[in-house]
């Protein structure tokens, strides 16, 4: 899928990177870049791969009810239905920030992710995203009103992107965390519209020197225009 290699080469003979054999430098240093490049959908491909730890697309709750394995931290969560589909719902009231955690207790080479919805009104808008490492640990935050993606650890932003949201409608998050070397991690989140193919590379992305503080997985929201909030998956 690299294309045609380059047609003038040095005339020395090296290895080849990745476990190609032996040729030019010009060969030598094209497989490399090619290599490079595809890093990022390699780490994405292992990512997706890996088992999963918990998964609840809700469609077996009970309408009405939380499920027991999730861990209400506020909020007034029910499992509502609509049409054939069925999810987690935050209310729009109380205008407050609220969680939910789920899952195992880790700390690193872990991910979380959920398909949410929410609307704005007025120019006001929820916000809501996924987090890791408990209640004092990373986030995913989704920030319409400030037009943006967020990486919080605790509550202290870390980074920030633009990001352009549309009311109304589902929004695939994922955050992960992973051990990049020997006291470094890679803190990194994608946001895209549901529907559309996962992106390859991060969205936003923080390097970490302190090692991850251990908790469970969450979903996170923010009624702040009134109206609910809507996970899933």
């Amino acid at each position: 899928h690299w294309g045609k290699p380059p047609e003038i080469q040095t005339q020395d003979y090296v290895e080849l990177p990745g476990g190609y054999g032996h040729g030019s430098s010009t060969m030598k240093h094209w497989i490399k870049a090619h290599l490079e490049k595809d890093q990022p959908t390699q780490e994405a491909s292992k990512a997706s791969t890996r088992a999963a730890l918990y998964t609840n697309d809700f469609e077996q709750a009970e309408v009405g009810k939380v499920p027991d394995d999730l861990m209400v931290l506020g909020g007034e969560f029910t499992v509502k239905r609509e049409g054939t589909n069925q999810f987690l719902e935050l209310p729009g009231a109380p205008l407050d920030s609220f969680a939910v955690q789920f899952g195992s207790v880790a700390k690193d080479e872990i991910a979380a992710s959920a398909r949410i919805s929410g609307t704005g009104k007025g120019r006001r808008a929820p916000t809501f995203g996924v987090g890791l490492g408990g209640v004092s640990g990373w986030k995913l935050q989704v920030s319409p009103s400030k037009k943006s993606v967020e990486l919080l650890k605790d509550q202290e932003i870390k980074a920030t992107v633009n990001y352009d949201w549309k009311s109304g409608t589902w929004t695939q998050v994922r955050l992960e965390i992973r051990k990049d070397k020997e006291g470094a991690w890679k803190v990194e989140g994608k946001a895209w519209a549901f529907g559309e193919s996962e992106p390859n590379t991060a969205l936003i992305s923080f390097d970490e020197t302190e090692e991850p503080t251990p908790g469970k997985a969450s979903i996170l929201g923010s009624p702040f225009a009134g109206t609910p909030i809507w996970f899933d998956d």
